[in-house]
C-alpha cells in the first residue's frame, strides 16, 4: 500500500518503495491542465525534486527538458530554424554539414537532450582538438550546438543551454601569409597566356575574394570612371554554384581601379563579345565579368587554380587562396596607406581585423621607420 509524506499530499511511497511526487500546472504553450512527475529513494529527495519543477513552472520554463536525443533535435533544427533563417545560403550549408559530421553522428548526438550537460561540451571540444582540426572548426561545432539548444530554450524543451555555460573556443590569430611587391610582379609575369590572367591581375591590384572576383558582373563595373562596386560573391553550395550578397555591409563596398587595370579589362571585355558570337547559341548570358568560353559561371576554385599554375611557373612557394588579397593589403599598408583606408578597400568589419591580419610590417620596413625618426630625432 502507497503511503503520503507527512505534509506532502502530493508525495507518495508507490508499492516497489520508490517514492513519486507529482504537480499539476497550466500548460504555457497549449493552456491546458496537466501534470508532472517526479521519484526518488526517499521522501526527501522526492520533494526536493519537485521543488525544482515547481520553481521551473514558476520561471515559466518547461516542467521538464525533452527526452530526444542532441542528434534528433539537431536534425529538426536543420530543417526547420536553420532553413528558416536569414542567414547566408554558404552560412546554412556550412552549420548543416558542420552538424552532420561533427555532431550528429558523435557520441554528444546520442545522448538525450535532456541528460546533456555543460561537461560534455567540454569533452565535444577536447575529442575535436584531439582530431587535429583547426579551430576555426571547433569554434563552428561549438557555435552550431549552442545556436540550435537555443532554439530548444525558445521553444520550451530546454530549461537552460548548457553550452552557453561554456566558454566558446578561441582561435589564434595568425597573421596573413604575402608576397613582397616584386614577386607579385613576377607572378603576374608568369600568369599571362592564361585564360584567367586579367581576373588575377584584379585581385592583385584591388585586393578582391576569389569569390568576389568570380561574383563580379559587368552592370557592377564602370570602366568609363574606373572604378567597380563589389555587391556579390560566387559560391558553391550543396554543389550548386550560388551568386549571393556579401556577408557584411562592409564588404558591400566601391573600389577603384588602375588604368592599367581597366585597360585589361576593355580587352577582356572584347575577348569575351568575340567568344559570345562563335558561341551563338549556346551561349549562357549570367552577365559576369569573368565567364568560362560559353558565358556560364567561373568555378571560383578556378582562379585560384590559374594563381597557383602562374606561381609554380615562376618559382614562388606557399601561395594560397588568399596569397594576392593579403599582398595586396601589406603593399598598401607599408606605402602608408591609412589602415581604414585599407580596411574599407578590403571589406573588413572592421580595422582591428585588418590589424590583426597584418599587424607586422617587413624588415626592410620596419628598419626604414626607425632610421626616420631616428634622423628627425639628430640621432
Amino acid at each position: 500500500m502507497s503511503k503520503r509524506a507527512n505534509g506532502e499530499g502530493n508525495v507518495r511511497q508507490r508499492p516497489s518503495g520508490r517514492w513519486e511526487g507529482r504537480v499539476s500546472y497550466i500548460d504555457p504553450v497549449t493552456e491546458k491542465r496537466t501534470s508532472a512527475s517526479v521519484y526518488g529513494a526517499t521522501a526527501a529527495e522526492c520533494r526536493k525534486e519537485l521543488k525544482k519543477v515547481r520553481r521551473r513552472i514558476e520561471d515559466g520554463k518547461p516542467a521538464k527538458d525533452a527526452p530526444d536525443t542532441v542528434a534528433s533535435w539537431l536534425e529538426r533544427w536543420r530543417e526547420s530554424s536553420l532553413a528558416a533563417s536569414d542567414r547566408k545560403a554558404t552560412t546554412k550549408s556550412l552549420y548543416g554539414s558542420l552538424s552532420r559530421k561533427h555532431l550528429e553522428a558523435t557520441a554528444i548526438g546520442a545522448k538525450r537532450l535532456d541528460r546533456l550537460k555543460p561537461s560534455d561540451v567540454e569533452a565535444l571540444i577536447v575529442e575535436l582538438r584531439g582530431k587535429k582540426l583547426a579551430d576555426s572548426t571547433v569554434r563552428g561545432v561549438y557555435t552550431v550546438l549552442r545556436q540550435a539548444l537555443d532554439v530548444a530554450v525558445r521553444d520550451g524543451l530546454l530549461a537552460s543551454n548548457p553550452v552557453a555555460k561554456v566558454k566558446r573556443p578561441g582561435v589564434a590569430r595568425t597573421e596573413a601569409k604575402y608576397l613582397a611587391a616584386a614577386d607579385v610582379a613576377r607572378l603576374l609575369d608568369a600568369a599571362k597566356g592564361l585564360r584567367y590572367y586579367v581576373a588575377v591581375m584584379l585581385m592583385a591590384a584591388t585586393g578582391l575574394r576569389r569569390g568576389e572576383i568570380a561574383g563580379l558582373l559587368w552592370s557592377d563595373v564602370d570602366l568609363d570612371k574606373g572604378e567597380l562596386t563589389v555587391r556579390h560573391t560566387l559560391s558553391r553550395v550543396d554543389g550548386e554554384l550560388v551568386l549571393t550578397e556579401p556577408k557584411t555591409d562592409r564588404s558591400r563596398r566601391r573600389v577603384p581601379l588602375h588604368a592599367g587595370v581597366v585597360t585589361a579589362l576593355k580587352g577582356w571585355r572584347t575577348q569575351q563579345l568575340e567568344e559570345r558570337l562563335a558561341a551563338g547559341d549556346q551561349w549562357t548570358d549570367t552577365g559576369v565579368v569573368f565567364a568560362t568560353e560559353l558565358g556560364t559561371m567561373l568555378e571560383p576554385r578556378n582562379v585560384l587554380r590559374t594563381v597557383e599554375l602562374a606561381a609554380k611557373k615562376a618559382k614562388i612557394e606557399a601561395v594560397g587562396a588568399h596569397t594576392m588579397r593579403h599582398s595586396a593589403a601589406v603593399a598598401w599598408l607599408e606605402s602608408g596607406v591609412h589602415i581604414k583606408a585599407a580596411a574599407d578597400l578590403l571589406g573588413h568589419s572592421s580595422i582591428s581585423i585588418t590589424g590583426d591580419l597584418y599587424g607586422h610590417t617587413s624588415d626592410d620596413t620596419a628598419r626604414a621607420a626607425v632610421d626616420g625618426l631616428g634622423a628627425a630625432l639628430g640621432l
